[in-house]
């Protein structure tokens, strides 16, 4: 098959992209004019400069290919930037699954976890579980945004499919994108973390699951590409243990954490530049993000790999690259 893959020099997408080569597909990946293109090197791909929320652009991009995997997005975990990750995340998704309809062919829209309900009881939750909106941040809000507009072409026809992948550890984090996190507890001497926990999961086992759904996913379902289900506590120790430091102490608080999300709000109001300590990075780190992949093991076939393999192979990946 010959497949479009959007974010194909970001985390997933570069993951996702190496996958299709070795299974033999052909891949069209598109890149911005002012794209890192080391993500890449070496690897058998079309690469092709294009505007993804422009609709005249898109459409000799999308007129030879046989599906199309939208992985691309603007992540921000804060308040900042709303209009800009709306624009994207919602005109990228409406312009691409608009095209695959009137060319008849399959798209996967990747979505997030971040998009459900967090686990308030400790149960994790479902693809059914989206009736709630975890956080009001921009990229929460986006995601959510994206979805609607993607079911909306299904409605009209569209063979398009979703998965929401959780949250992903692994080699080929170039940016670095949730990489960032193990490389925090690499450099920080570790006394508190967030008292939540989220659904911790390799990036090559995602890009298993994206395939499979691309082969045998049903049109219009959902499939949450998770993976185990921890605290940030006992990740951040397990991370520590691979690079080799101190684990963190203690959980932080609700209320030292939201105190700690204000200060960050404040002092980004003067920096004009929203700090990573925001308040909804705070808040978002309190919630037990935890949720089933139950769904897509029985009908997609979806494997769940050891997560501490992640993190090493993670590990070893940026020290080769000069990260850490």
């Amino acid at each position: 098959m010959k497949i479009l893959v959007t974010g194909a020099t970001g985390f997933l997408g570069n993951n996702l992209a190496r996958k299709l080569v070795q299974q033999g597909h052909e891949v069209v990946a598109t890149v911005r004019t002012t794209s890192d293109l080391r993500p890449l090197d070496g690897l058998s791909v079309e690469s092709v400069i294009a505007n993804l929320t422009d609709p005249a652009a898109m459409a000799p991009v999308v007129e030879d290919v046989d599906a199309i995997i939208h992985s691309a997005a603007m992540i921000q975990l804060g308040h900042s930037k709303r209009e800009s990750s709306i624009a994207f995340n919602v005109g990228s998704t409406e312009v691409l699954a608009e095209a695959a309809r009137r060319r008849n062919i399959r798209m996967i829209h990747v979505s997030s976890v971040d998009t459900l309900a967090a686990a308030t009881d400790g149960t994790p939750k479902t693809e059914k579980d989206d009736d709630e909106a975890k956080y009001d941040c921009s990229y929460v809000v986006s995601k959510r945004a994206s979805c609607d507009a993607f079911m909306k072409e299904v409605d009209k026809g569209l063979d398009g499919i979703t998965v929401c992948p959780g949250f992903m550890l692994g080699p080929h984090d170039w940016k670095p994108s949730s990489g960032e996190m193990l490389l925090f507890v690499a450099k920080t001497p570790l006394f508190f973390v967030a008292g939540g926990g989220c659904c911790v999961v390799d990036v090559r086992d995602v890009a298993d699951g994206i395939v499979a759904a691309l082969h045998r996913g049903v049109t219009g379902e959902k499939y949450i590409l998770g993976g185990e289900n921890i605290t940030y506590k006992e990740l951040w120790t397990r991370m520590a243990k691979t690079v080799g430091c101190q684990p963190p102490r203690l959980k932080i608080g609700n209320v030292a954490a939201s105190l700690t999300g204000k200060v960050g709000d404040l002092i980004s109001k003067f920096t004009k530049e929203e700090l990573a300590l925001n308040s909804a990075m705070m808040g978002m780190g309190q919630l037990l993000n935890w949720y089933s992949s139950q769904k897509a093991i029985d009908e997609l076939g979806y494997s769940i790999g050891d997560i501490d393999i992640a993190i090493e192979d993670a590990w070893k990946w940026f020290k080769l690259h000069d990260y850490a």
